[in-house]
């Protein structure tokens, strides 16, 4: 049988990168996309040569990795590194099949005259997950070329997670790129309104009517089509979601990505409780009623959601009671899905009188936290429940409590709120936020301060905030402008 040759593979190299013969030449970014906002955020980790440790991108399927490290790529080139000084590997192609890391540099180098002992080399590896052992060569690769950078990149994620952690302690980085902000989703259409993200003295960010009649319409779209780049640009892809969402996406990761690494082998069994999981996001659940609704044993069940959260296809939310006390066992919990739009790619796209339409702000709300490194929880007890609650883990005390509505009836009728007023008589909480569909502003329930929000105007400051590393707590903000 024949075998590839060194010479297809540097053809294949030269194709990869063909700024070698026309700098600048970037054939991923000729379609003009703009790019995600992350790339404030990776860039500096890549360009930081003195930290001495590998780039890992993580995230789920068709967020925009490739693009991502092609912008990366367009702006190192703009910052003035010279376009032989970075490399790019399409892993995923068949003829670096059997390759390992080392020998593809050492063909690189071959082809661009680059010293790998000496020259400072910008190195991408994209779908890294096809190369047997690449955590392994990669991290000697770390070790031997100080001088050289690594990134590397890959959609099977939870495999590339499991990975980075056994092999790259201190010397890879993780780096997550999960689905669309909100802010991203409207900042990627090139109509992004003009909205202050400033707090007025009241507490509440300045935005005129027409304004938050822009961001409810977007923030509908956003529900059903917002997680994915290339979705929100194609009407063909909305016209039919399920085939590009479903197919592309979750099928691939419940099928493909290696769920043998968590001893997954009913594949039918995990996609089962993956579809009861999306069907009831911001829902409440318990390994009972999940084990008697599919008849798995609770320890299978568990292993089963450990891989869908490693897969980024849910995020699990944890309980505290009405006096925010952590539960020692772990019976109850929430499961969100990490993007809204993967429901309707599931069921089918939801209007706004849909009964599951709530849920679906309640997920882009959660999604948009997801980003952050906050850690989340719902507060639940006989007689009532509050949405969203973060706890201080030192303190035990309560930062700020939230409850997401869809409506706007609690503006004038407090008895809405009971459950989340009573949480925070109980607790000392002085300010919490709950979402409308239009109303905003504060009003004083005994001594707390309701600072109401609309939900879509909240998903876009909260996303715009995280990622420009301004301060996770919105409602922070409201209590920093309520002294002044």
């Amino acid at each position: 049988m024949k075998n590839i040759s060194k010479e297809q593979i540097k053809k294949m190299i030269a194709m990869d990168n063909p700024w070698l013969e026309q700098p600048l030449k970037i054939p991923r970014l000729d379609n003009n996309w703009s790019p995600r906002a992350y790339l404030d955020l990776l860039y500096p980790l890549i360009k930081n040569t003195n930290l001495k440790r590998a780039v890992v991108l993580l995230g789920p399927r068709r967020v925009g990795k490739t693009i991502l490290i092609h912008h990366v790529i367009q702006k190192l080139m703009k910052d003035g590194i010279p376009s032989s000084h970075i490399c790019y590997f399409s892993i995923d192609h068949p003829l670096y099949t059997g390759s390992h890391l080392e020998e593809l540099l050492n063909y690189y180098s071959e082809l661009s005259g680059v010293n790998l002992e000496k020259d400072t080399l910008f190195v991408f590896y994209d779908e890294i997950q096809y190369l047997k052992d690449w955590e392994r060569y990669l991290k000697s690769i770390t070790d031997r070329f100080p001088n050289i950078k690594c990134t590397v990149s890959g959609s099977a994620a939870a495999a590339l997670r499991l990975k980075s952690i056994e092999s790259g302690a201190g010397r890879f980085t993780d780096f997550l790129l999960p689905p669309l902000t909100f802010y991203e989703f409207i900042r990627l259409k090139n109509e992004e309104p003009k909205i202050s993200v400033k707090w007025d003295r009241s507490g509440v960010p300045k935005i005129t009517g027409a304004e938050l009649d822009f961001l409810n319409n977007e923030f509908k779209e956003y529900l059903n089509f917002g997680g994915y780049p290339e979705v929100i640009f194609s009407k063909e892809i909305q016209a039919d979601p399920s085939r590009f969402i479903k197919s592309d996406i979750i099928d691939k990761v419940l099928l493909r990505d290696l769920p043998s690494l968590y001893g997954i082998s009913d594949i039918q069994e995990l996609n089962s409780l993956f579809l009861t999981l999306a069907f009831n996001t911001a829902n409440e659940a318990s390994l009972d009623s999940l084990s008697q609704g599919s008849g798995l044993a609770k320890n299978t069940i568990k292993k089963y959601i450990e891989y869908l959260e490693a897969a980024f296809l849910i995020k699990t939310v944890k309980r505290v009671d009405k006096t925010a006390k952590r539960f020692r066992r772990a019976n109850y919990f929430k499961t969100y899905l990490t993007n809204p739009s993967m429901w309707s790619a599931l069921f089918s796209p939801v209007e706004e009188n849909d009964e599951a339409f709530r849920a679906l702000v309640e997920t882009a709300i959660f999604s948009q936290w997801f980003h952050s490194n906050t850690e989340l929880h719902y507060a639940r007890w006989p007689n009532g429940e509050v949405d969203i609650v973060d706890v201080s883990k030192k303190k035990q005390k309560v930062g700020f409590a939230i409850e997401v509505k869809w409506s706007n009836r609690s503006f004038s009728r407090f008895e809405e709120l009971a459950s989340l007023l009573e949480f925070c008589d109980k607790n000392k909480v002085n300010t919490c936020l709950v979402t409308t569909i239009d109303k905003k502003g504060i009003k004083t329930w005994n001594k707390t301060e309701i600072c109401y929000l609309p939900a879509s105007l909240y998903c876009y400051v909260l996303g715009y905030n995280i990622i420009k590393h301004k301060n996770d707590d919105i409602t922070g903000e409201v209590k920093s402008k309520q002294k002044k």
